[in-house]
C-alpha cells in the first residue's frame, strides 16, 4: 500500500505542476533515464526527453491553457513499474488519461502520459458534446 500510495502523490504532482503551470516541477517528475512518451489529445505521440518537455514548456507557458483537474485516479502496480488511470476534468468535460511511472534514483517518476477524450462521465460532470484538445 505504501507504493501505491507514493504512485499517487507523484501522480498528484504532475497535476499540481500542471494546475500550477511550474516547468521545473514538471521537469523534475519526468524520468531522466528511462524512456518517455506522452500522447496530448489531438497530438502526434511525443518520444523522448526533449519532445515531451519541449510540449510542456509550450502547453505550460501557454497563459490559455487550461486548468486541469485529475479525478478517480487508480494505481496498477508490477514491481518497479506503475500506471495511473484516471479521469482529467477539464471545465465541463473530462479525458481519461494514463500515466506511466518507473522508480528511478529511489523516487517514482514519470514516463508516459496519454489523455483522449471519452464520452464516459467523470464524477461530477456530465459527459461532453465535445472533448477539449490542449493547445
Amino acid at each position: 500500500m505504501a507504493q501505491e500510495n507514493a504512485v499517487l502523490f507523484a501522480n498528484d504532482a504532475f497535476y499540481l505542476a500542471f494546475a500550477g503551470r511550474d516547468l521545473a516541477m514538471m521537469d523534475a517528475l519526468w524520468a531522466h533515464h528511462a524512456p518517455v512518451a506522452c500522447v496530448h489529445p489531438g497530438w502526434s505521440a511525443l518520444h523522448g526527453r526533449e519532445d515531451v518537455m519541449s510540449s510542456w514548456n509550450d502547453i505550460l507557458g501557454n497563459d490559455a491553457s487550461p486548468d486541469v483537474q485529475c479525478r478517480d485516479a487508480r494505481v496498477h502496480m508490477r514491481g518497479e513499474v506503475a500506471y495511473v488511470t484516471c479521469f482529467e476534468v477539464i471545465g465541463d468535460n473530462a479525458l481519461m488519461a494514463t500515466n506511466m511511472f518507473v522508480v528511478e534514483d529511489g523516487e517514482w517518476r514519470m514516463i508516459h502520459h496519454h489523455a483522449s477524450p471519452t464520452l464516459n462521465e467523470a464524477p461530477g460532470v456530465s459527459a461532453p458534446d465535445e472533448p477539449p484538445v490542449l493547445q
